[in-house]
């Protein structure tokens, strides 16, 4: 199967609030990274792997991700419109994206599971696989090589496992005395749930429409209990962009030419 026919659902519809400096008038996945929102970003990791078919689960503020893929050309490039037949030129476009984006809107307070299950049966179609993923974390993990993986050990999941430096020492203690103080702990054999998930089609099985359906609680612990669940581990980078320092540090990743994602 190609990554071209791979369906990505982007969970884009959260509040954001533990950054609610930028949350307040936009969803988080549009917060800018430089030039573009984070979503951007996403889409280019996975387009960089030939994945080419979005699906943007949509809940809070969606008509801001509406306006954003609606007008598309005329946020990335410089545009002449005729006021009078409302008719668009795009001028020496920078924009050559062979994508296909589904907006589609899950619910303004569900769960994560419960916007995946609701897109998949409108939105999946005849495929046996899907990928998942969320509109704030970014990686240069090869994302080809993850689903080969998934498609090779024929489990129903496969997550993205990382395992990021952590930004506290630790404290290992005894009886109240601390026996080892490490400001870098090791964190060799530490995975987390990096975000960029493969499924095949019966995994929905596990999920429900029902708006309290969170896909990290029953979902993939019932799945990881049945062995269902594999793990794809990856060393390299991964960020997530959960508070306003996450965004100032991306953003000047990118400013300085060095995102590593982006290569």
């Amino acid at each position: 199967m190609k990554t071209a026919d791979v369906p990505v659902f982007l969970l884009c519809g959260g509040l954001g609030t533990r950054i609610k400096e930028e949350t307040e008038f936009r969803p988080k996945p549009m917060v800018p990274i430089g030039e573009h929102p984070i979503l951007w970003h996403v889409m280019q990791i996975y387009a960089r792997h030939g994945f080419r078919r979005f699906v943007l689960c949509l809940g809070f503020k969606a008509d801001v991700v509406k306006d954003y893929f609606s007008n598309f050309h005329l946020h990335n490039n410089d545009c002449t419109i005729a006021l009078k037949s409302n008719k668009m030129t795009v001028h020496e476009s920078r924009v050559e994206l062979d994508w296909e984006v589904t907006l589609a809107y899950t619910g303004e307070k569900n769960m994560t599971g419960s916007r995946v299950a609701q897109a998949a049966r409108k939105y999946l179609g005849a495929s046996e696989h899907f990928a998942v993923t969320y509109g704030d974390g970014l990686t240069d993990a090869n994302l080809a090589n993850e689903f080969r993986y998934h498609l090779a050990q024929k489990k129903l999941g496969t997550v993205l496992g990382v395992n990021p430096p952590s930004r506290f020492g630790e404290i290992k203690v005894e009886d109240n005395r601390v026996v080892e103080f490490a400001e870098k702990p090791d964190l060799e054999n530490h995975w987390i749930n990096g975000g960029y998930l493969f499924f095949q089609k019966n995994f929905l099985k596990y999920l429900s429409e029902d708006e309290n359906c969170v896909l990290e609680r029953e979902p993939l612990v019932e799945l990881a209990r049945a062995g269902g669940l594999n793990i794809f581990k990856h060393s390299g980078f991964w960020a997530c962009m959960d508070t306003q320092r996450d965004r100032e540090q991306l953003t000047k990743l990118v400013a300085s030419g060095i995102a590593p994602w982006l290569k």
